[in-house]
């Protein structure tokens, strides 16, 4: 596997390929890979020539006093694990080179970034689509993979290239669990065991709307209280938000349907940990 550290020589990779009439897959993450990250490089080394992926803790996305500085980083471990599982070139950018001195542009996708994690984490999602868009540039991928646990940011790029006329497929994956149903994420390294536990009341309110909703349940209001219910239960649970939404605009709704997006953000302790369904 081939390892880039530098945006021109990335971009000048890029377009060799293009030049070989190569399909580039690409899988932009923020590092610190599990089997989520994982099953996008995979299903990537399936459908394109090259797998490329993204290595970038991306300053622009975290708010003042959240986790940028202790966020997980182990660049050897993910090399080996992206290169185990099929992927071909790991770019690894440094926030010097992505945001010199004097930066000014960024992408903002309006309306749909200022909903659920949008609202309670104003500027987040500006941090990401300029990020994405400029990691796009680069790269010039055909594809771009992402997973559903992020269904919001999937929305918000996907509207994004739709937007700026961009020539990129985007493809959004399930949901990797672990066998008791906790989202895989990076951040699950910061959970103690007692905490551990407690996560897995994200999964059991998701599966507990579910039911109610195959019983005959249709108003949000009902189902967002029975979620609730489920994470009130747990003592280090505390919820940012849980919201029953529109999957296309992601404006709040009082009757949920198919294609309802049920999102929910629970702090956990001190970790900040989503999950969603969009129910069928």
């Amino acid at each position: 596997m081939k390892v880039i550290d530098n945006i021109q020589r990335m971009a000048m990779f890029s377009k060799i390929l293009k030049k070989e009439s190569k399909t580039i897959g690409f899988i932009p993450t923020m590092g610190y890979l599990h089997d989520g990250h994982l099953s996008l490089i995979k299903t990537a080394k399936k459908h394109t020539d090259v797998a490329v992926v993204s290595i970038f803790v991306n300053p622009k996305q975290f708010l003042p006093g959240e986790d940028l500085d202790r966020y997980p980083r182990d660049l050897k471990r993910d090399e080996e694990m992206a290169r185990l599982a099929g992927g071909d070139v790991l770019f690894n950018p440094s926030a010097e080179d992505m945001y010199p001195d004097g930066y000014a542009t960024y992408v903002d996708v309006e309306r749909l970034s200022n909903t659920l994690c949008g609202n309670t984490r104003p500027g987040h999602f500006k941090g990401v689509t300029t990020v994405v868009m400029k990691l796009f540039d680069i790269v010039k991928p055909d594809i771009a993979y992402f997973g559903q646990k992020d269904a919001q940011q999937s929305i918000i790029v996907k509207k994004m290239v739709e937007d700026l006329n961009m020539d990129i497929e985007i493809k959004v994956l399930p949901t990797v669990r672990e066998k008791d149903g906790l989202a895989m994420s990076s951040r699950n390294i910061y959970l103690s065991e007692k905490e551990r536990k407690d996560a897995l009341c994200l999964n059991q309110a998701l599966n507990k709307a579910e039911a109610a909703v195959r019983s005959g349940e249709r108003s949000a209001a009902k189902i967002i209280k029975i979620m609730e219910g489920i994470v009130k239960e747990k003592s280090t649970a505390k919820i940012d938000y849980i919201e029953a939404v529109d999957i296309k605009t992601l404006s709040q709704v009082d009757t949920v349907s198919s294609g309802t997006l049920l999102a929910l953000a629970v702090f956990i302790g001190k970790t900040r940990l989503i999950d969603n369904t969009i129910l069928n």
